[in-house]
């Protein structure tokens, strides 16, 4: 190639490069260097987003959960069964003489005292029947005192003396019927107690067998239970029982066992069984329906899961307990049991965390969240 040829051609060579390098954005190489600076000088700040995003995508994949820890405590076998409450303190009130009422001083649902005055009769008449014993009684009283005076000095028989002493007596008895009847008309409570009914009416003439009131005790009832005849060796006097009423929620009531009929009903297969109920409160009322469990064995410090944690499948209850940030499906080995929670006899222990809430149709070794952790207050109610 001619010299002067090889000379152009480098000179236009020279010209392309120089333009390329003046149409080069300016800070662009200094932006890329400093990031490039950035990421070599703070390599932590790169790999900390990366896994920020990482985590954010873990969570979302995860089961938000809500768990308590199990505990140990106390729980009972028990027969249960339902009945309504009597009372065996209870009288009906009516009058021993006839007349008219004149004052009713006690109303329904007052509660009185043994002796305490629940209505008056008019006591006019049996004032004056009263007044005029006692004027005869007086009379009699007067004249056995001449009469033994005069026996004294031997002016009276012995005979005549004892028939003017049995006169005296009639007289007095005579007297002390009419004070009496007096009295009642003052009518009294035969017991303490509240007035379940008042029948009785202002103005209202009654006889000795009108019922005017009824009385119940309540601060001790009972229930009457008919237990089947298979539990006939396991129940006996003074057995602990618990009373609970729907209509009084989270009310529990001590009872016992009063008294064991000896009879079995052969129609029905059961026998009688009475159980005392202490009324705290005065909550219960006679005739009030309620549920009883007589318990009949009692184990302490065994593991208990409350019954909201438990799936049911077939016949059988499950748990997921909370291990490693994974939920295991746990199929229980049930002990005893009652309305609120299970006794676990294997596979579960004390101090781990059973899922609560998110449990229904979760699936076995689920990666879970827990978002919040129940208190445990099996414990308090055992």
């Amino acid at each position: 190639m001619p010299k002067h040829i090889l000379v152009q051609f480098t000179l236009i060579l020279i010209s392309f490069i120089l333009i390329s390098a003046c149409g080069q954005k300016p800070g662009s190489g200094d932006q890329r260097k400093a990031k490039n600076d950035s990421t070599l000088t703070n390599p932590d700040s790169a790999s900390a987003r990366n896994d920020s995003v990482s985590r954010g995508n873990i969570d979302q994949d995860l089961i938000p959960v809500e768990v308590t820890t199990i505990a140990l405590g106390e729980i009972s076998d028990y027969i249960l069964l339902n009945s309504n409450l009597e009372t065996e303190i209870m009288a009906d009130v009516s009058s021993r003489i006839q007349g008219i009422v004149f004052e009713i001083k006690k109303e329904e649902g007052q509660y009185v005292r043994k002796g305490e005055v629940l209505l008056t009769l008019e006591a006019r008449e049996y004032e004056l029947a009263e007044q005029r014993a006692r004027v005869e009684y007086d009379q009699q009283l007067n004249n056995f005192n001449r009469l033994q005076v005069m026996h004294e000095k031997k002016l009276l028989s012995d005979e005549e003396l004892e028939r003017a002493k049995f006169t005296l007596e009639g007289s007095r008895l005579f007297w002390e019927e009419a004070k009496l009847n007096l009295d009642y008309t003052n009518i009294q409570s035969p017991i303490s107690g509240k007035i379940g009914e008042r029948l009785a009416k202002i103005g209202e003439r009654i006889q000795p067998t009108n019922k005017l009131f009824s009385v119940v005790n309540t601060e001790e009832v009972i229930a009457v239970v008919y237990v089947p005849e298979r539990n006939l060796n396991r129940l006996k006097s003074g057995q602990r029982a618990v009373i609970y009423s729907e209509n009084l929620r989270g009310e529990l009531f001590e009872g016992w066992i009063k008294r064991i009929s000896p009879v079995v009903d052969p129609s029905s297969g059961t026998f009688k069984v009475t159980i005392g109920v202490k009324n705290r409160g005065d909550l219960l009322r006679p005739g009030m329906f309620v549920n009883l469990q007589i318990i009949t064995d009692t184990r302490k410090n065994t593991v208990l899961i409350p019954k909201t944690a438990v799936v049911y499948e077939n016949e059988f209850m499950n748990v997921y307990v909370v291990r490693d940030g994974v939920a295991h499906k746990i199929r229980l080995t049930p002990g005893f049991e009652d309305n609120v929670k299970v006794e676990s006899l294997k596979d579960v222990e004390a101090g781990e965390k059973v899922i609560v809430v998110g449990q229904a149709g979760m699936r076995d070794k689920t990666k879970v969240k827990i978002v919040s952790e129940r208190e445990n207050v099996l414990s308090r109610r055992s």
